[in-house]
């Protein structure tokens, strides 16, 4: 039979190997818990980054529609501007003055 002295070390032990292991789980859980921690904000980061990159997308092709348009509306407007010079603007809805300056719309005298 073991003595008591001997059953006293034995517990000491066990006692001992009981506290490595709940700090190694107490570690292992606070490395999982650290992970998940830095896994989400990642992900938040990730995802804020992707909001912002769609942003800017949604915003890049307004600036190009626009701009777009403006180039449009300009290049309508010169060729109105050489039509009109030129005497071959037969739109109606342009201005009326400028085709009584061209000299094909005024009477030539008569000699």
């Amino acid at each position: 039979m073991a003595s008591q002295q001997d059953i006293s070390h034995n517990v000491g032990e066990v006692v001992g190997q009981a506290q490595v292991k709940k700090d190694e789980v107490v570690n292992q859980a606070a490395n999982a818990a650290q992970e998940a921690k830095d896994s989400a904000s990642t992900t938040l980061d990730q995802s804020s980054a992707a909001q912002t990159a769609s942003d800017l997308k949604d915003q890049a092709a307004n600036f190009l529609q626009q701009t777009g348009e403006q180039v449009k509306n300009m290049a309508q407007g010169a060729a109105e501007a050489v039509k009109n010079t030129l005497g071959m603007n037969t739109d109606s809805s342009s201005n009326a003055a400028a085709n009584t300056n061209n000299p094909t719309n005024t009477p030539s005298p008569t000699i």
